[in-house]
């Protein structure tokens, strides 16, 4: 199938504040995301208030783009009366849609209201056509995949929903900027470090931070590697044509805490790289234009992801993990007030740029070119008196442009100066013939329709009737309005004509009816009355005491726990296949013990085969931890583990009773008070509690041991050093954290203190 007869894919671009919007509008964003100032996964950002949300959804309404509120935090027991109401405000509003990660307040969503449009964040951690089926159950319209799913993945996991229900859920995938390097909603990071949850958006970004790699308790040797957590930014330009044959329906930037000049500028990029290939032009390799304005707009380097699948020499190159921009060549020599620069790229007075010894942790030298003068084969660049310590800058160090004052110029043009730039097409039928009036019907593409009618009737030309160039021209002076001329379909019968006047007039009118039609605030069905979702199942008879389960996490550890006569066990092996041998010394050492068996935390497709080895081994029971797990295991004893993110009462009963677990573990995101609130208002033999842990920090696809311990790019060809390597991961403070692979090969970090 050519790509010009699939169907275009929305542009969905960030906004943090007002500026952000009109960057985003102003450069052709399709739709916009954009946080309240409660309940979103980046509490960091300037966000709008509910008071906001009129001004603003007429404001995109007007120029033709959707907006999406995002609410993809966890929401706590005691904060759902709160969260009810904000939810009423945003679909009042005729907001689009709102993105959310919380199972519960889909629940909630669904019970406000029947049509308000739900999108499933990637906060939920979907990465197979069992989590998409999940989503669509939840009520949600579009599910928003994990980074992690490559094309490949997002191929067969929509062919494989279809052929279970009939029609494939619309998938939106983040096409550029930072990537997380654990999985979205499944990072306990910040909260293990710093009581921060990047669950209720307050990441504080660890992965950016230096570490050191210890093997076997010695520090391998990795040079200027010291970013061993930092990925380069996700930039898909590249495989765009790919994603669109893939069925994606949107696609997304990231930046919510980006300036109005990085999303004016990566907007522009990908809204022209799209256009071309719906028009059919040539849509590789990426124009250099394209490439330096990316990276001019913010780029720790720019990679496709896993798009293409796991690479791991690629994904992180580990030198830096901030901004960088775009590379300039390496440093020749230093005079004594000036640096002479052999460049590969161009650079210019006003420039700034930044000289990178490789330890950006120890700050370094940079600034402004003041004047910039060739001098044989390299260039002599001089700096306003001060601003460069020329005694910290050596032979050898890379140079990198950081700003471009022309561009960034041209990038604030486009929407700071309050003009409208970029417009959307607006078609006319025109219908008419000698003695009747002109009827034009304006159509947009949202589908607005209107008609107007022309005052006098139509008479017969002598010279220069009505045809397609008089009417292009007069129907096509649509100046600053949020339109431009698109299609006209002509329907007139022998020579009329008009007065110029008469066809100005109905176009102002069909312009002016059409706006305030986009204007008109959606309609969702909102029920009056607080209707919050009814816990349906009775309370459970509570347990004579409470049981305190081990989890054991290797064979010596069960064989531990057996002799201390542990009468239920939880148990996570690296080798699933390993289980079965689990089940043999538990059925050797105590008939009545009763062993649940944990399988890996993320389920893609194609790893069906680890389920199948999982099960083979007829445990007592299964600690479930994700979609996959819910439906292959539904006809054994389950409870759902930590990943499902239990916060409120409305996503445990939605568990428990949609798919009979037994039990679910409550969120880490929950302090004390917190979790005394879930266990007032649901009841507490619904719950398993975590009392002791080294808590799971980092869960990620990109895996340490093969990127710094082998020259492998995956599991293929890397020798597997997970499995005889006792590796940990030194930070700053000296804490070592111990790393351990999973039978996928996804790595997690935890904490080094339980």
């Amino acid at each position: 199938m050519g790509l010009t007869s699939l169907k275009v894919p929305e542009l969905l671009a960030p906004a943090g504040d007002w500026e952000c919007v009109r960057a985003a509008v102003e450069n052709g964003a399709d739709a916009i995301y954009f946080g309240l100032d409660k309940f979103n996964a980046r509490m960091r950002a300037h966000n709008f208030t509910e008071a906001d949300l009129p001004e603003l959804m007429r404001f995109l309404h007007q120029r033709g783009v959707r907006g999406y509120v995002t609410f993809n935090t966890l929401v706590f027991s005691d904060e759902l009366a709160a969260a009810e109401q904000y939810l009423r405000s945003i679909i009042a509003a005729g907001v689009d849609a709102v993105i959310v990660q919380d199972i519960g307040i889909c629940r909630l969503i669904r019970s406000l209201s029947p049509d308000f449009p739900i999108h499933g964040s990637t906060q939920m951690t979907i990465t197979s056509a069992a989590g998409v089926e999940f989503a669509r159950k939840l009520g949600c319209e579009l599910v928003v995949l994990a980074r992690e799913c490559s094309i490949k993945e997002i191929e067969t996991l929509r062919a494989q929903h279809e052929a279970m229900t009939g029609t494939a859920l619309p998938v939106e995938v983040f096409v550029h900027g930072a990537l997380c390097v654990a999985y979205s909603g499944q990072c306990l990071t910040s909260e293990a470090l710093g009581g921060r949850s990047a669950n209720r958006g307050e990441c504080a970004q660890a992965c950016r931070m230096p570490y050191e790699l210890i093997s076997d308790g010695k520090s391998v040797p990795l040079g200027d590697r010291k970013y061993l957590l930092s990925p380069q930014d996700l930039a898909g330009l590249e495989v765009l044509p790919d994603l669109i044959r893939a069925g994606v329906s949107s696609l997304k930037i990231e930046g919510r805490l980006k300036a109005p000049e990085y999303v004016a500028s990566i907007t522009k990029v990908y809204r022209e790289a799209i256009d071309r290939i719906a028009k059919g032009e040539a849509t590789q390799p990426v124009l250099p234009a394209a490439k330096y304005e990316m990276e001019m707009a913010f780029s720790r380097g720019l990679y496709s992801g896993w798009f293409r699948g796991i690479n791991n020499q690629e994904l992180v190159h580990a030198r830096f993990g901030k901004k960088r921009g775009v590379y300039l060549g390496k440093v020749a020599r230093v005079g004594n007030d000036s640096v002479f620069i052999q460049l590969e790229a161009a650079l210019k007075a006003g420039d700034g740029i930044v000289f990178d010894a490789g330890t950006p942790e120890a700050g370094e030298q940079g600034g402004r070119v003041f004047q910039l003068h060739p001098v044989g084969k390299f260039s002599e660049a001089t700096f306003m008196r001060g601003a460069v310590d020329f005694s910290r800058i050596q032979p050898g160090e890379l140079v990198w442009k950081t700003s471009d004052s022309d561009l960034e110029k041209r990038v604030r043009q486009t929407f700071a100066d309050g003009k409208i730039h970029h417009q959307r097409p607006l078609d006319f039928e025109v219908h008419g013939r000698v003695g009747t009036v002109l009827t034009v019907i304006a159509r947009d593409e949202q589908g607005h329709v209107t008609k107007a009618e022309s005052q006098s009737m139509l008479a017969e030309a002598l010279q220069h009737p009505l045809d397609a160039t008089r009417l292009a021209d007069q129907l096509g002076r649509l100046g600053q309005t949020p339109y431009r001329l698109g299609r006209i379909e002509m329907h007139l019968e022998g020579r009329p004509i008009l007065p110029v006047k008469e066809l100005n007039e109905l176009r102002r009118r069909l312009v002016e009816s059409i706006s305030e039609q986009a204007v008109t605030p959606k309609r969702w069905e909102l029920n009056e009355r607080g209707v919050s979702p009814k816990l349906a199942l009775p309370p459970a008879a509570p347990s004579a005491e409470a049981e305190f389960i081990p989890v054991v996490r290797n064979l010596q550890q069960l064989d531990t726990v057996l002799e201390e006569g542990a009468q239920t066990i939880y148990c996570e092996l690296e080798d699933t296949k390993k289980y079965r041998e689990a089940m043999t010394r538990v059925r050797s050492a105590n008939a009545t013990t009763k062993l649940w068996v944990i399988p890996p935390r993320i389920t893609k497709t194609g790893e069906e085969w680890i389920l199948k080895q999982v099960r083979s081994c007829e445990a007592d029971g299964y600690l479930v931890r994700n979609y996959d797990h819910l439906q292959f295991f539904k006809d054994c004893r389950r409870r759902g583990d930590f990943s499902f993110n239990v916060a409120n009462e409305i996503t445990a009963e939605y568990l428990i009773s949609e798919f009979a677990l037994e039990r679910v573990t409550a969120s880490y995101d929950l302090n004390m008070m917190q979790l005394a609130a879930l266990l007032r208002a649901a009841p507490p033999a619904w719950f398993d509690i975590t009392l002791h842990q080294h808590m799971p920090m980092f869960h990620m696809e990109h895996c340490v041991f093969c990127a710094f311990l082998t020259k492998g790019t995956d599991f293929t060809n890397c020798g597997r050093p997970c499995d005889t390597q006792d590796v940990r991961l030194r930070d700053r403070a000296g804490a070592e954290h111990p790393l351990k692979a999973d039978a996928g090969c996804r790595n997690t970090v935890y904490h080094s203190q339980a």
